[in-house]
């Protein structure tokens, strides 16, 4: 299933835009699944207003993920917590750096309530974890309910290639984020930035993605996310991160 997240709201959020207004947006743009990911005001909800915005989700028909950052065992179970409010089956994680040494004994102590409670908990790929160490850790806890979040855009901050790191995780995958990606010189020759670029446009080759991972035929749901620099104005900004996710649902919806 595609769906839409957070970080193809990050402008709007920050300008206003409501968890609500986010859902409400989905569903006029025709799609059915939203990944909350690493949106602050989840956990400062109270309960009622958690329950609120789970019903806006099941009213509007939309199917809800989750996202956040750490695996510290009482944060995970609380992230638990709020699937169950949502009806959510999957939660994005990420191992940061300096957790990741002990990170397989975390995710021991969470991963049989993640299997009770029909969750996957899927790990990003991510700059602060090589790709290689995340697999490790994954092996290393043996867990069904465990596997990846696959963003092949972050791993070129460890010098990995976006390709490999698809190829290395392909049979673990459970849940993929998509945007595309490039670098452009600065001013004056000085070096490069690594940002975000519409769907299409960049160096992401998401057709090998498709090939290699078989989202749609294996049920990975893709979650589409952007990295859109500020664009000098906020109606700007806005105007474009909105045009960057039309652009790539109609090309997600041209592979179908």
């Amino acid at each position: 299933m595609i769906g839409l997240g957070t970080y193809a709201y990050f402008w709007q959020h920050a300008e206003g835009l409501s968890l609500a207004g986010a859902f409400e947006d989905t569903k006029a743009q025709g799609v059915d699944l939203f990944q909350i990911c690493d949106y602050a005001p989840l956990l400062e909800m109270t309960g009622a207003q958690l329950r609120e915005a789970a019903g806006v989700a099941r009213g509007l028909g939309l199917t809800i993920e989750l996202g956040t950052k750490g695996v510290d065992p009482d944060h995970l179970r609380r992230f638990l917590d709020l699937a169950e409010i949502f009806d959510a089956r999957l939660v994005r994680g990420m191992v940061l750096r300096d957790q990741a040494a002990n990170a397989a004994g975390l995710l021991g102590q969470v991963a049989g309530s993640f299997e009770r409670a029909g969750v996957s908990l899927a790990l990003e790929t991510y700059e602060q974890v090589p790709t290689r160490t995340l697999l490790g850790i994954i092996d290393e806890v043996g867990s069904d309910a465990i596997g990846i979040c696959l963003d092949p855009a972050n791993v070129v901050a460890q010098l990995e290639s976006p390709r490999g790191c698809v190829e290395a995780t392909s049979a673990y995958v459970k849940n993929v984020h998509v945007k595309d990606f490039a670098f452009a010189r600065q001013d004056g020759w000085v070096g490069f930035t690594y940002s975000g670029a519409p769907m299409g446009e960049g160096l992401h080759d998401y057709d090998h993605l498709l090939q290699t991972v078989m989202p749609r035929e294996r049920g990975i749901n893709e979650i589409v996310e952007h990295w859109l620099p500020w664009q000098s104005d906020a109606e700007t900004t806005i105007t474009t991160e909105r045009e960057w996710t039309r652009r790539t649902l109609d090309i997600l919806r041209s592979t179908l």
